[in-house]
């Protein structure tokens, strides 16, 4: 006879879209602010994420992030995330994850559940509370450089934390996916008039607060000079930037000693300077008051997120208990039955 807890609960990305249905983007906003305050206040656990790369195909990998989640959350889980940019090219999106939560009673695994869907929320949510605490002008405008996945959520989080922006661009590598963007929005973000640019100089010289979700593996962009005085830059895709803009501006990461690996540009700045000292601020102390949000107004901000598994088992562990909650996904009994 098997038990409850040899069972195990499998989401696809179908259950995990209806179980989130109702959940609203402050409230997802919430939970990864609620992540990073505990991060800040040491009650997390959180290992370096391991890369998985293949010989001669140096735009492809697998990364692992485990992490468990204290202060009230109690859970703990792992994100295997897939990113392989030519699936664009096939129809298919680049990226495809799992997310798997363990029983923090027994440490059996209890959920596994479809990851990119989970992985693309929390990356656009984290974005969007950054440009909300690190962006004074609450009427932007907003530059979009990269027209995949990530940006689209971006946007839709961006338009709640702006509804009153001033303008919408987006600029892509392929003119067909800039041009359509906005038809690809998902059904939820209202009617943007999104303009696609023409270049990536055009959005910096136009966009005070722009958003980097690219699959660059090089940095491609030397000069922010051409930006308006007090541009917010979320640097998602972490690796657009060269060394010189990263060092001249006021920078905020989520994680110094996680973001400074992998060849991120901030890495890439503290190789060059040969310190870390031109990181100012971790977002998860500002929002504990610890550090201020901005102490120079006209100084370009950069928002570097490594991107932590602390964030992503946050909302795979909300997801699961409204699936649970709802009926959704299937149960496989005595999966891990002797």
């Amino acid at each position: 006879m098997t038990s409850a807890r040899d069972d195990l609960l499998v989401l696809t990305r179908r259950d995990l879209a209806a179980a989130v249905a109702g959940c609203a983007e402050g409230e997802v906003m919430e939970l990864v602010r609620a992540a990073y305050v505990a991060h800040a206040r040491g009650q997390t656990a959180l290992p370096h994420s391991t890369f998985l790369r293949f010989p001669g195909r140096s735009r492809e990998r697998i990364i692992a992030l485990p992490a468990f989640l204290g202060d009230g959350f109690e859970a703990a889980g792992l994100k295997w995330i897939a990113s392989f940019p030519d699936n664009v090219g096939r129809g298919i999106e680049r990226a495809s994850a799992l997310v798997i939560l363990n029983s923090m009673d027994t440490g059996r695994p209890r959920v596994v559940m479809e990851g990119a869907l989970v992985s693309a929320m929390r990356t656009a949510a984290s974005a969007a509370l950054a440009a909300h605490v690190l962006h004074a002008d609450r009427s932007p405008r907003i530059g979009l450089i990269g027209a995949g996945r990530i940006s689209l959520e971006i946007a839709r989080f961006l338009a709640v934390v702006f509804p009153h922006a001033a303008e919408w661009w987006i600029y892509d590598i392929d003119p067909a996916r800039a041009a359509d963007f906005s038809a690809r929005l998902p059904p939820s973000v209202p009617d943007l008039d999104i303009r696609a640019a023409a270049s990536i100089p055009t959005i910096l010289s136009r966009c005070n607060l722009v958003a980097f979700a690219t699959t660059a593996v090089e940095p491609h962009v030397s000069d922010l000079s051409g930006c308006p005085a007090g541009t917010t830059i979320l640097h998602v895709s972490l690796r657009d930037l060269t060394a010189a803009p990263i060092l001249a501006a006021d920078n905020v990461v989520d994680d110094v000693d996680h973001v400074c690996r992998a060849q991120t540009s901030v890495h890439l700045a503290e190789q060059e300077a040969g310190h870390r000292g031109f990181i100012r601020a971790e977002l998860g102390q500002i929002l504990l008051g610890e550090r201020p949000a901005r102490p120079d107004p006209d100084r370009p901000s950069i928002f570097s997120p490594f991107g932590l598994g602390i964030l992503d088992v946050a909302l795979a562990a909300r997801a699961a208990e409204l699936a649970e909650r709802r009926g959704f996904g299937t149960r496989v009994p005595g999966f891990q039955a002797d």
